[in-house]
């Protein structure tokens, strides 16, 4: 029988970081792709603005949030560490 966990806050911002590296711009698509409430959307929000890895603009009277340079460093070592992690399929099965 295998046990869900919750994620933690740092797989949180990824999971918003990366849907916005997919192209997601506007809040509603972001929670949807991350699957927050929105709540804890803004929240992380709030967090990676102070970081300094996503940034926001008003366009066409929507906000909308994009990547800074730093926050594309951030996703791609991410990424990366993912992939080096995960290995063969076989590997990545746990039981717990």
């Amino acid at each position: 029988m295998m046990r869900e966990f919750k994620l933690s806050k740092l797989q949180i911002c990824f999971n918003v970081l990366e849907s916005i590296w997919k192209g997601a711009q506007k809040p509603t698509t972001i929670l949807r792709d991350a699957n927050l409430s929105w709540d804890v959307l803004f929240e992380v929000f709030a967090v990676l603005t102070s970081q300094g890895l996503i940034k926001w603009d008003y366009d066409e009277g929507y906000k909308r949030y994009s990547l800074t340079k730093k926050g594309l460093i951030a996703v791609t070592h991410y990424g990366k560490a993912l992939g080096v992690l995960e290995g063969p399929n076989e590997a990545r099965t746990l039981y717990a």
